[in-house]
């Protein structure tokens, strides 16, 4: 289990669900005590993450979150591929 920090009121419409996962929206993360979803990724995108959570709550200079190493990483890869 993923601990996070978030403060908002605004949450996918979980209606909406299938019909975003059938587009390419993939919900990679559901919060298990709601079902609410936490995370989506846009599959066939090279670096495509939104979250609900606040990373940098939990980034440091020394110890940054790893969402945005892997960011930082996609962006060195796609740079070097042009």
């Amino acid at each position: 289990m993923i601990s996070e920090r978030h403060r908002h009121r605004y949450e996918l419409n979980n209606d909406y669900k299938d019909r975003l996962n059938d587009a390419g929206l993939q919900a990679s993360g559901v919060n298990p005590e709601t079902g609410l979803v936490e995370i989506v990724e846009l599959t066939g995108h090279p670096w495509f993450v939104g979250v609900q959570f606040h990373p940098e709550l939990k980034s440091r200079v020394e110890q940054p979150h790893p969402l945005f190493v892997s960011f930082v990483k996609a962006a060195v890869t796609y740079h070097s591929n042009q």
